[in-house]
């Protein structure tokens, strides 16, 4: 077993050569922080409340632009997504929301099942509810879930 005070220094030592990239790190981790605290409500708030009421994914707006911009933005999209979930998985150990970062960029990145997973994710009670909270503050309806829809 090592002496811990070499380990200490080890460790000192790493820091001090890596400054640099630490800084770099935190300022995204800060960031992206603010940055989820900001969007996610807004984003939120924006969503249809018959969103998830429906079994499949609704058309997208976007599918009628010129096929070179709708690729430009599909991959704009999916880039961004992979950023933000690294980043997520990075601040799992660095301070900032990693796992709502990662939620996020997996929200972004288009992936075969994904409408299915958001449906799953937003009817756990407590996500529900607290979605619903902030419509509420907001003056928007309640998000309609596929069970809601047949009231």
């Amino acid at each position: 077993m090592s002496d811990p005070s070499c380990l200490l220094n080890a460790l000192l030592n790493w820091v001090r050569n890596n400054n640099i990239l630490l800084l770099i790190l935190g300022v995204t981790s800060v960031l992206t922080f603010t940055g989820t605290l900001i969007l996610m409500p807004i984003l939120i708030i924006r969503l249809p409340a018959n969103y998830f009421a429906h079994q499949g994914r609704r058309r997208k707006p976007w599918l009628t632009l010129h096929p070179a911009l709708r690729v430009f933005l599909l991959l704009g999209k999916n880039i961004l997504g992979s950023i933000l979930l690294f980043a997520g998985v990075i601040m799992l150990v660095l301070p900032g929301q990693g796992l709502l970062t990662m939620f996020i960029g997996l929200m972004l990145i288009d992936f075969p099942g994904k409408f299915r997973f958001e449906r799953w994710f937003v009817t756990r009670e407590p996500v529900h509810q607290s979605i619903n909270w902030l419509r509420y503050r907001a003056g928007r309806p309640a998000l309609k879930l596929p069970q809601d829809s047949a009231d």
